[in-house]
């Protein structure tokens, strides 16, 4: 396993910040850490990358313990945090080379990380006048110097525009061929096109823990709007199966909500034609994962 995490419990104060959290990432996956804010993600980060210390409980990044063994995890692992700390006065080579310094690699890296990160065009700049995007790419060049097994990425896309958050999420995916990559977001889109697990957690605990596509799939509600040709009343809709609730959007419009995983769209068609009714439009809406992550966060 690349992240090994064994009951951990972390307090600041009055206030738990986990608790007791266990889970564990094989080599080679994306998994996108998500939760509200305060739900505890940046501090099991600190926590694996060695800037904290758990209460309770521990952890191991590619086989090294995280209390006994922190140097090693140290050298193991890429971390980006949330606010990326970069010197804006030095050049971006400078600061890479100064990064290669205290890791004690070859400055041929420098060059290796560059053209990996598409950091080529603005290499020669001082970090001061990159933009958000170019200098996310210099956090994560940096995280890449001594070619980690493991990169940690805290909220690595805050703050980029579109474009550039396109640009993020590519370079992530690419690097995860290679690398087990652990992030947090707050961009459900992200994780959607870059994760392959996720894992929720709110209130220092976690609540979900399971590979994207069967947490999606296996979700049940099935949401359909249709807009009729004529008006039509929820009396006449009780026949339909697994119907659970009717929403009205205006006499002619409705959202239809089901309790299954079978595809409803057949079934009101076939209504419509038992009822001598036209179809002016009609979309399917399954639930998605900012669906499911608000269910599991929301405050009871």
């Amino acid at each position: 396993m690349s992240i090994e995490v064994q009951n951990i419990s972390k307090s600041y104060g009055e206030q738990k910040a986990l608790d007791s959290i266990s889970f564990s990432i094989k080599k080679g996956e994306i998994v996108g850490f998500l939760g509200p804010n305060g739900a505890g993600k940046s501090t099991l980060m600190k926590i694996l990358t060695t800037y904290i210390v758990p209460d309770i409980g521990t952890a191991k990044v590619n086989s090294f313990n995280i209390e006994t063994e922190s140097k090693s995890v140290q050298k193991s692992v890429g971390y980006l945090p949330e606010h990326n700390p970069l010197y804006l006065d030095l050049y971006v080579r400078e600061y890479l080379a100064f990064n290669a310094d205290v890791y004690k690699v070859d400055k041929s890296k420098i060059d290796d990380v560059i053209k990996l990160t598409g950091l080529t065009p603005e290499s020669n700049k001082k970090i001061g006048q990159l933009s958000k995007g170019y200098r996310q790419r210099v956090g994560i060049a940096c995280a890449l110097l001594h070619d980690p097994e493991v990169l940690i990425l805290d909220e690595p896309t805050t703050g980029l525009d579109p474009n550039q958050l396109v640009e993020i999420r590519e370079l992530i995916k690419n690097i995860g061929k290679d690398k087990t990559v652990f992030l947090s977001t707050h961009i459900m889109q992200e994780v959607e096109a870059i994760c392959d697990r996720v894992i929720i957690i709110n209130n220092g605990k976690i609540v979900e823990d399971k590979n994207l596509k069967s947490l999606v799939n296996e979700q049940t509600t099935q949401i359909i709007t249709v807009e009729f040709d004529k008006v039509i009343v929820s009396d006449d809709l009780n026949d339909l199966e697994n119907l659970v609730s009717i929403t009205f959007i205006n006499q002619n419009q409705l959202e239809l909500t089901f309790d299954t995983t079978i595809d409803m769209r057949s079934s009101v068609f076939d209504f419509a034609k038992e009822k001598n009714l036209k179809i002016l439009q009609l979309n399917q809406k399954n639930k998605n994962l900012e669906q499911i992550f608000r269910e599991k966060t929301s405050k009871k």
